[in-house]
Formats: structure tokens, C-alpha cells, sequence
């Protein structure tokens, strides 16, 4: 973000924390993709992820006060809207997630992954891989939503929204060690997952034993 962005940015939430809707307005339509994307990723349902992000804005606006500028807007707003995934997905389902506190796994390297770079929606401009990324997109969120919740969260958080270890960790309020422990394994999970489906893979991402997201 250039500085002149991050000025306006910064301007535009001090009026809202004034009470300016439509400079609120401003910042949700800035930010509105990015939280729906993640929620999405998050409950895999277009109409439930529209709703629960009205909510996130809404809830956003209420307690706009309380931001201080200690992390990114950006990541604040990611946290609004994960936790409102997250219990929105509890109530659904109401069953224990699976906890990792006393899981340990090998850390790993906040590196750019598989899941980061197929998550995309770039492809060659050619009607057979359009639909070929469509359909292997379907195949990621399928994935996604075999992950228990709290794996589900780190992974979209780091592989797809980008959030450093450290931003997943305050969003999330778990220690760095088990956000690392939930990253591995959920990479893990999902890898497993994807080499069920590698016909659906560019060739050049074809997994084998190696390759690792």
C-alpha cells in the first residue's frame, strides 16, 4: 500500500469514527471483496458468506471505535469476519472442533504455497482453461471445507489472504506455535486431498510425493 493510499486510508477511518457513514462506506467498498473472499473460503456457501459479510461491516461500523491502528485495518476487519464465520459455522454444526494445542508438527517456512498461487483465479485466456480453473477452484473449496475449522482458518488467513504468522496469531488469539502447527497440518490435509484430483492440476503443479502447498 502507497503512502498516499495508506493517508487516505487513515483519514477515512478517522471520520468514520466519527461517525461519517460515507466514509465508512468508502472503506467497505475498498474491503468488501477481500472479507467476502475469506468468509467465503471459510463456509463455502455464496448466500451465507453475503450475509455474514453485511455482518462483519456492521459489526465493523459499531466498534470502529475501538480500532487503534495497532494492526492493519485490513486484519481487523479479517478478524471481525473470520470469528463471525467461525460461529456462524459452530451453529450450524455444533460439534467439538478439533483442538491442535496438544498436537505438535514440524514448523514450517512462511513461504509462498501451491494452495496460494491455484487459489487464483489467473489463467490463459481460452474458454478450455477457464473452465478448467472453475472447476479446480470448486476442488480447493472442497478442500478447504474437509479441514477442521480452526486448520480451515489459518490456511485461508496465510495461503490466501497473505496475513503473516503474526496477524493469523492476533486474529485468530492463539500462540504462533499453534498457528504454525494448524498451518502445517492443514497444508498437510489439503495436499492429500488435491492429489485425489491432479487431473484438474497444470501440469506444471502436478503433486507427487515431494511437492508440498
Amino acid at each position: 500500500m502507497s503512502k498516499s493510499v495508506r493517508d487516505d486510508e487513515e483519514l477515512l477511518i478517522v471520520r468514520s469514527q466519527r461517525g461519517e457513514v460515507d466514509a465508512f462506506n468508502q472503506l467497505v467498498l475498498r474491503y468488501q471483496q477481500t472479507v467476502y473472499s475469506a468468509v467465503f473460503r471459510l463456509l463455502g456457501n455464496y448466500d451465507v458468506a453475503s450475509d455474514v459479510t453485511q455482518n462483519t461491516f456492521i459489526a465493523a461500523y459499531r466498534s470502529i471505535q475501538s480500532y487503534r491502528g495497532s494492526s492493519s485495518f485490513r486484519s481487523w476487519l479479517l478478524r471481525i469476519g473470520s470469528n463471525m464465520a467461525c460461529d456462524h459455522w459452530r451453529s450450524v454444526h455444533r460439534h467439538p472442533v478439533e483442538s491442535l494445542e496438544e498436537l505438535t508438527e514440524e514448523d514450517e517456512a512462511h513461504s509462498s504455497s501451491l494452495l496460494s498461487i491455484l487459489a487464483t483465479k489467473e489463467v490463459e485466456s481460452n474458454p478450455e482453461a477457464m473452465l478448467l480453473s472453475q472447476e479446480f477452484q470448486g476442488v480447493i473449496q472442497q478442500g478447504l471445507q474437509q479441514l477442521p475449522l480452526d486448520q480451515r482458518v489459518a490456511v485461508v488467513l496465510c495461503d490466501i489472504q497473505r496475513l503473516s504468522y503474526e496477524e493469523i496469531a492476533t486474529t485468530t488469539q492463539a500462540t504462533l506455535g499453534t498457528v504454525r502447527s494448524r498451518i502445517a497440518r492443514g497444508r498437510g490435509r489439503l495436499r492429500t486431498y488435491l492429489r485425489q484430483h491432479q487431473e484438474l492440476l497444470p501440469h506444471k503443479y502436478r503433486l507427487n510425493t515431494d511437492s508440498s502447498l
